[in-house]
């Protein structure tokens, strides 16, 4: 059945209502500080002489593709010689790797971020070069009985792990309509995938986005009149591609940057997945131990905990992203991915993308289950907001999972267990 928040259906179970946090619990506080949320790369890139500089990027309040874009500015090098593996918070403290084809051999400081140069490798750095990404993360303003609880959850989570959704920094891209760039994209509808690229409202868009968009949108189609409109910027020079090619929308969208065509097939395929495994876990748990979060794209099951038949069934299991080129054998898993995109619409063969090819959806499998590894809880007074606690928790995940579902997770069965 489908989970999405809009449009709930008839044959919700019960957990479905996204838990309501007790007051206690609904006032605490994450990334407080940067210091309460600091994110680093682990791996075993070898430095072993090339034409690629490898760098440590720390950057503080700031996105990876707003620092990637600094560096090449300040640097004056193509964006496309820079490389890196992975995707990190803006609101936080983070260490990553990057490599620069044939790069400065020297550092690079700046106010929200800086390159360390490392040494030399014979390749660029990717996203499979991580190994696995360690987790500070302190939660504030917690009266002490949650606080508790949470210290106490430490061996449950460590023994049992959370479902690994992707979460909601995967979703950026997607705007007030709620609707994914990368669906009307496979559907052939390159007008409906262009307008919500280049007009739609998004709450993380900058002041000056908001008025190039605002100006978009209210002069589509009078493409002479926008261009006038618009200041120079790379929406700009879509604009003035439609002056001479009115309705060549599906060429239009090809002229967006092939980093965020490829973001837009991510965040889709994601949330697609989200939905699957949400599917998968009602199968599998008793509804009972299920226990409703709310996630940016819908609502999701958390389990309290896992019996040890669950368990042995839930820890190996590797789910399939789903795409076109997805091909599974007849039986319950294709019957669920069937239906599970039947309720958005959609069938396996039309995910993909006809035009251009430079762009596509990943093929490869997910853990089911999130496991942290070298988890370590503790509560104290917390420093900030006098009279409340907070808890650190520190702890290592495999690449690609996200520390916030771990800390969703928490606060879902700290409210469950205080709700009478």
């Amino acid at each position: 059945m489908s989970t999405r928040c809009q449009r709930p259906t008839h044959n919700q179970s019960c957990w479905l209502s996204t838990f309501l946090l007790p007051w206690y619990v609904a006032e605490m506080k994450l990334k407080s500080l940067p210091d309460d949320f600091e994110v680093e790369e682990l791996s075993d890139f070898p430095l072993r002489g090339g034409s690629y500089a490898v760098y440590l990027l720390t950057k503080k309040s700031l996105g990876t593709p707003e620092a990637i874009t600094a560096v090449a500015g300040r640097w004056n090098i193509p964006r496309r010689a820079i490389s890196y593996g992975g995707m990190k918070d803006k609101h936080a403290i983070t260490r990553q790797w990057v490599t620069i084809h044939r790069g400065p051999r020297h550092d690079l400081k700046q106010e929200h971020f800086a390159l360390t140069y490392q040494g030399q490798a014979d390749r660029a750095f990717g996203p499979h070069d991580i190994r696995a990404n360690r987790f500070h993360i302190v939660m504030r303003n917690l009266t002490a009985e949650p606080a508790e609880r949470i210290v106490a959850l430490r061996d449950t989570l460590a023994r049992d792990g959370v479902p690994n959704y992707f979460d909601d920094q995967r979703f950026g891209s997607l705007g007030a309509s709620g609707e994914f760039i990368a669906k009307p994209w496979c559907l052939g509808d390159y007008e409906r995938a262009l307008w919500l690229a280049l007009a739609e409202h998004n709450p993380h868009d900058r002041p000056g986005d908001r008025a190039e968009k605002e100006t978009i949108r209210e002069l589509w189609g009078k493409w002479i009149e926008c261009k006038a409109a618009l200041p120079k910027s790379s929406r700009r020079s879509i604009v003035t591609y439609l002056c001479d090619h009115p309705l060549r929308f599906r060429e239009a969208l090809a002229l967006m940057r092939q980093d965020m065509r490829s973001l837009w097939l991510a965040a889709f395929q994601s949330d697609l997945w989200n939905l699957i495994l949400s599917s998968w876990l009602q199968q599998q748990i008793d509804s009972k131990r299920l226990i409703g979060v709310h996630l940016a794209t819908a609502n999701v099951p958390f389990f309290s905990e896992l019996t040890d038949a669950e368990r042995a069934t839930l820890t190996e299991p590797l789910l399939p992203l789903p795409s076109a080129r997805l091909h599974l054998e007849p039986g319950p898993l294709l019957t669920l991915y069937e239906q599970v995109l039947a309720d958005e619409g959609l069938s396996l063969r039309e995910l993909r993308v006809k035009y251009p090819r430079d762009a596509f959806f990943s093929k490869g499998e997910r853990s089911a289950l999130l496991l942290p590894r070298e988890l370590r809880i503790h509560s104290a007074d917390d420093d900030l907001y006098s009279g409340r606690q907070r808890v650190t928790l520190q702890f290592v995940l495999p690449r690609g999972c996200y520390a916030t579902i771990l800390v969703k997770r928490l606060m879902a069965v700290v409210s469950d267990t205080a709700t009478p």
